[in-house]
């Protein structure tokens, strides 16, 4: 008997967690969860238990980090997330046993038999895990299999065993759980198009042969820029009438940067839009947003110039999309209509190359959801920058360009979304970089490797210098055919072999003596065992 998540309907109150609305509506709203700042952040955990009743391991779970040598099992990232779903009545949807990355070379290296044992091996061990325990009640058994064009994906997976491992890997999972919903996971297929089609047809087929597949998931990774996918709500139905769940599992909606107000309104219409279609598919068990704050999102590292994806915002500050899932769920909108009252001019203060220290008048809520923070905006015309936000009437700005003169101006928000109008204008102009009484140095380490990649963390930022610094670059070389897969802590961009690590805008300011770190994975070609070298940071 497959596990099911159907809960019964009730009402909640209109002020109520994203959690408790979907409950009400007998749906889960997820996120994926990090591990670092699942250990270590007190705001992240917070939100974390109190929002969302379904949680993914972002990583955890997946074969790098579970298996990463041959029957050499490590499971601490994976029970550190199911203790604390267990400990906060959420429950765990794994993620991912069978995937084309993050997957050790020593199993893309193998034969077909030893290959076909392997994974039915993790599969088991992995899956065995979790199968007596209520919390883990679902799992992404194989994921992204299929190219744009519908064609299936030229995996190692696919080379070595062809398509039969896909029927494989679900049967080694009921095995290893006859009680878990088992799905196929991937993105680009919310809309009916060539790659969603060849997943409806895979699903069909493999349930016509009595391949245990209980459920599709659809990622969600949607950008501003391209457009909705507007028949989201019809291809959720036409999959759900092969006998499946359904689900929308990563869900994130990039934009453009800088952020602006008109880009958040767009994005919190698109997470809208989700969060609607699957309330309005009854086979649609809930949305998993991948992740919940911009401070830990995937998306600055992988689109180079896109981001603020999330519903919270570096700073854990609820944007406009949160706002958008917590109405739809909730089923209609708040009825307060009142925007605060407009907050004075900001006055700036402590102004060097990059930062200003701002303070403003404080605003007033008398609309009945009371005044949540505020924005700050660069004034340029049509098209002004959310230069960042505030829960009090103070903010102090990084990451500003010396030498600049800046007008801002400063709109309040309450907590049903309503923004005041615009304050006077503040002005003040960042003088020329600092000089030579700055430096810092940067040090890598390789964490672990393996035949075709390897982790180099930490690198570790130290300011060498005798003042404060507010951002900081490192450079350094990677070996002939070596290409980054991914970085934490840092934003990498890459020119031939020179990789260039900016600092995240968390970790920028860097007192004389004080350290950061970050990290990143490298793929490179089988047997090459060189690491990167030259480091220098400025």
């Amino acid at each position: 008997m497959v596990a099911a998540f159907l809960l019964p309907a009730g009402s909640a109150q209109a002020s109520a967690s994203l959690r408790t609305h979907a409950e009400a509506r007998g749906k889960f709203i997820g996120t994926a969860l990090a591990t670092g700042p699942l250990s270590n952040e007190t705001s992240y955990r917070t939100i974390a238990g109190r929002e969302f009743d379904q949680v993914t391991a972002e990583n955890a779970m997946k074969w790098d980090a579970t298996e990463p040598s041959q029957n050499q099992f490590t499971f601490s990232g994976a029970d550190a997330v199911v203790n604390f779903a267990t400990q906060n009545d959420q429950q765990v949807h794994g993620h991912t046993l069978v995937w084309h990355n993050q997957t050790p070379g020593w199993v893309q290296n193998l034969g077909a038999t030893a290959m076909r044992d392997a994974m039915r091996n993790h599969i088991s061990r992995v899956v065995g895990r979790y199968a007596d325990n209520p919390a883990v009640v679902s799992w992404d058994v194989v994921n992204e299999v299929f190219e744009e064009n519908g064609d299936f994906r030229r995996s190692f997976w696919y080379n070595t065993l062809g398509e039969s491992f896909i029927a494989d890997a679900f049967r080694a999972a009921r095995a290893a759980d006859p009680d878990a919903r088992l799905c196929i996971n991937d993105y680009n297929v919310e809309g009916i198009n060539a790659k969603s089609t060849a997943m409806y047809d895979l699903v069909s087929e493999l349930r016509g042969q009595g391949v245990p597949v209980d459920c599709v998931g659809f990622q969600g990774h949607l950008a501003t820029q391209y457009g909705f996918p507007n028949d989201l709500q019809q291809n959720l139905q036409r999959f759900a009438a092969l006998g499946v769940q359904v689900r929308i599992t990563e869900l994130d909606v990039r934009i453009q940067m800088p952020r602006s107000a008109a880009k958040d309104a767009t994005q919190a219409t698109y997470y809208r839009n989700v969060v609607n279609a699957c309330l309005a598919v009854t086979a649609c068990a809930g949305v998993t947003i991948w992740g919940f704050t911009d401070r830990y999102s995937w998306v600055p590292d992988t689109f180079p110039g896109e981001g603020a994806a999330l519903i919270y915002d570096e700073n854990y500050q609820a944007k406009p999309s949160y706002t958008a899932v917590h109405d739809a769920l909730a089923g209609g909108t708040s009825t307060d209509t009142t925007p605060p009252t407009t907050p004075g001019a900001p006055s700036a203060g402590n102004v060097t190359s990059n930062t200003a220290a701002l303070t403003w008048t404080a605003s007033t809520d008398s609309g009945g959801s009371g005044l949540a923070g505020y924005n700050v905006y660069r004034e340029q015309g049509a098209n002004d920058t959310l230069l960042g936000q505030s829960t009090t009437n103070s903010l102090t700005l990084t990451g500003l360009t010396p030498n600049t003169a800046y007008q801002v101006y400063v709109r309040a928000r309450d907590g049903a979304g309503n923004l005041s109008a615009g304050s006077p204008l503040g002005t003040f102009t960042t003088p020329s970089g600092p000089g030579g009484n700055g430096g810092c140095t940067a040090v890598g380490t390789v964490q672990n490797q393996w035949n075709n990649g390897y982790v180099v963390q930490p690198v570790t930022v130290t300011n060498t210098g005798t003042s404060a610094i507010s951002g900081w670059t490192v450079t350094f070389t990677l070996p002939p055919g070596h290409t980054p897969a991914g970085s934490w802590n840092a934003t990498l961009t890459v020119s031939g072999q020179t990789v260039t690590a900016r600092n995240a805008g968390y970790n920028g300011n860097l007192a004389p003596n004080g350290s950061t770190t970050f990290g990143f994975q490298v793929s490179r070609p089988n047997g090459d065992t060189q690491t990167p070298s030259g480091y220098t940071c400025a």
